[in-house]
Formats: C-alpha cells, sequence, structure tokens
C-alpha cells in the first residue's frame, strides 16, 4: 500500500499522471461552491461560488463548456432541512455562473448526467423522479418516476435506453426504461444503498451495501441481483475504467482506495488516502483516477494502471462529487 505520509514528505506529488485535456470539476460543499482544477499544474485554480445551499454533484456538457451543479439542500439525504429547487449553470472557461434553472418544484436535486440523446438527467429525491433538462432551453421538460424514495445517484446505459438509481434508505434500485417511461424493476439489495456505477458494455449495475463490506452486482439483461462480492471494507464511490477491466472503489471508512477486477471479481490491490474518500472519477484516457476525500478538502490522484497513488491536490471544504470536463 502506498502512505498518505510519504506523499506528504515528497512536497506532494510523486510524479503526477501525464497530461490530459480537460479539468478536473469538484463540489466543494463546505463553502458551496465548484471548484476547477488543472490536472496538470495539480491544483485548484478557480472557485466559483453556487447560488445556494448546497451543490453536492457535477457533470460536465459533452462539449466540455459548461458544469451543471443541482443545488440540493443543507441536509443530507433522508434527514430533514431544506429542499433544493435549482441547477446551476458555470461556464467553465469563463470560470462564472452563466445561468440557473428552477425546477419549479423543491425536490432535492442531486446527480445529474447526459444522456446519449444530450439532455441533462438529474435525480429529485423526493418527488420520486429523475427530472430531464433540455440544456439548449434550460428548461424542464420531461419527469421520469423511480417508483422509490431518496433516488439518490444515477446512470444511464450508453446505448441510451435505460436509466438505473440507487434509492438509499430504501435498499433498492431502480431500473427505468427511457423510450417508455416507466420503471421495470425495482432490485433490493440490502438496508442501505448509496452510489451507483455501470460496466462499459451495459451489462452489470454496481452498488455497494451501506451495512456490510460487500459489493451488490446486478445483471441489466434480468434487472436482478447476480452475485455479491466480498470487500475488505464498506464502499462509497466507484467507476469503472474505459478499457471495462477494473473497478476503482473508494471504500471510505478504510480510509483506502481499492482496485477490482472485473473478470475475476476479486479486489487485487488498495491503497491509502485521506480520511473519508467519497467519490471516483476515471479520466477520459483511462491514465488517472481521481477520489474526493471529504474530511480533508483534497482530492487523490492515482495513476493508472499502475494504481499508484501520484499526489494529493487541495480542493476546497469537504470536497465531494467530481468529473471530468473535456477541453472544447
Amino acid at each position: 500500500m502506498v502512505m498518505v505520509a510519504a506523499v506528504a514528505a515528497a512536497g506532494g506529488a510523486l510524479g503526477a499522471a501525464p497530461p490530459s485535456a480537460g479539468v478536473l470539476l469538484v463540489a466543494n460543499k463546505g463553502d458551496q461552491t465548484l471548484g476547477i482544477i488543472d490536472p496538470v499544474a495539480g491544483r485548484q485554480v478557480a472557485a466559483v461560488k453556487q447560488s445556494g445551499v448546497t451543490g453536492h454533484e457535477v457533470i460536465a456538457s459533452p462539449d466540455g463548456r459548461f458544469a451543471y451543479v443541482p443545488i440540493y439542500g443543507d441536509a443530507g439525504v433522508g434527514r430533514p432541512g431544506s429542499d433544493g429547487r435549482a441547477v446551476d449553470v458555470i461556464d467553465i472557461a469563463a470560470r462564472r455562473r452563466v445561468a440557473t434553472i428552477d425546477l419549479g418544484r423543491a425536490e432535492r436535486p442531486h446527480c445529474p448526467m447526459f444522456g446519449r440523446d444530450g439532455r441533462l438527467y438529474v435525480t429529485t429525491e423526493t418527488t420520486e423522479t429523475v427530472t430531464v433538462i433540455d440544456p439548449r432551453t434550460r428548461e424542464v421538460v420531461e419527469r421520469l418516476p423511480t417508483g422509490q424514495p431518496e433516488s439518490h445517484m444515477l446512470v444511464l446505459t450508453r446505448d441510451g435506453k435505460r436509466a438505473y438509481t440507487s434509492n438509499v434508505h430504501a435498499g433498492t434500485v431502480s431500473a427505468i426504461d427511457l423510450e417508455a417511461k416507466k420503471v421495470l424493476a425495482v432490485i433490493p439489495v440490502s438496508k442501505m444503498a448509496q452510489r451507483i456505477a455501470l460496466s462499459v458494455d451495459d451489462r452489470l449495475v454496481f452498488t455497494a451495501d451501506q451495512t456490510e463490506p460487500r459489493l451488490a452486482v446486478i445483471d441489466t439483461a434480468t434487472n436482478q441481483l447476480r452475485q455479491w462480492v466480498a470487500l475488505p471494507g464498506i464502499a462509497y464511490g466507484t467507476a469503472t475504467t474505459p478499457d471495462g477491466r477494473h473497478l476503482v472503489m473508494a471504500l471510505i471508512k478504510n480510509n483506502q482506495v481499492g482496485l477490482l477486477d472485473l473478470g475475476s471479481l476479486q479486489v487485487v490491490k488498495t491503497l491509502d488516502v485521506p480520511k473519508a474518500p467519497q467519490m471516483v472519477v476515471v479520466r477520459p484516457d483511462g491514465r488517472a483516477a481521481y477520489v474526493s476525500c471529504d474530511a480533508s478538502g483534497q482530492v487523490a490522484e492515482i495513476a493508472l494502471p499502475d494504481f499508484k497513488l501520484t499526489r494529493l491536490i487541495d480542493a476546497g471544504p469537504t470536497a465531494d462529487g467530481l468529473a471530468w470536463a473535456s477541453a472544447p
């Protein structure tokens, strides 16, 4: 394992991952900003103030021009507090907020994803829906049912036909037919689920049990739980590598990141990172993974495929959601 202390002693870097055309985006919950990180320089170069309290997640438009930050509210999932009703639009190059999309009702918008159709899909928890936005008009055009409360995170299949949501305290995953606009199945997982990921071939969905150290593997052909994978600790955010060979996992209570071989479904490597790793995003070129570390306000950069911690990048307080924005 690679120790964080070794990185700090080396001045914060152990030979950064090779450059890639784009920037890393991070939702800093502690100061309600969107951080823009230069991955070559290894530093946050801007912090754009959000319109409300607070955005947990972020996504970049396919052309890399804009970032979209749903304004969730001031509480954790399932907890009492304010309910957000908007999505901020931030011009990445100009480093400023250019619009705020009003969803028309308070519903805790959370996880944003762009579909194959170019539309923006956002989980809206309190109304048990996924809200669909036309990014050209910046208006809500559709609402899709999830059939479950607390639909927190979302993945969209690359063929554009289905969505899958993880429903936190329901402990389920909803499979949604995007064309028919209906729930195909509600898949029981555990007493509590959280984040969700999809294999690059659309065949498998992954979500981690939040009560036991295990990963649920769901078959998208049957929309049923296929098997459980034992983990060294409870996982939170996960992301597949572009070659489809591995799943990178934030092991939140172990303060580690794990690497799961998707061929054998065995954990093959772990490494230490700062406390409370949250979200994982893998660069499109497959050369690096980034993991937000909530407690330290840092992002751990992990070189792939050798799976080594290369440096810690200072972000903002309570760093959470991550996204990669390719250069326009």
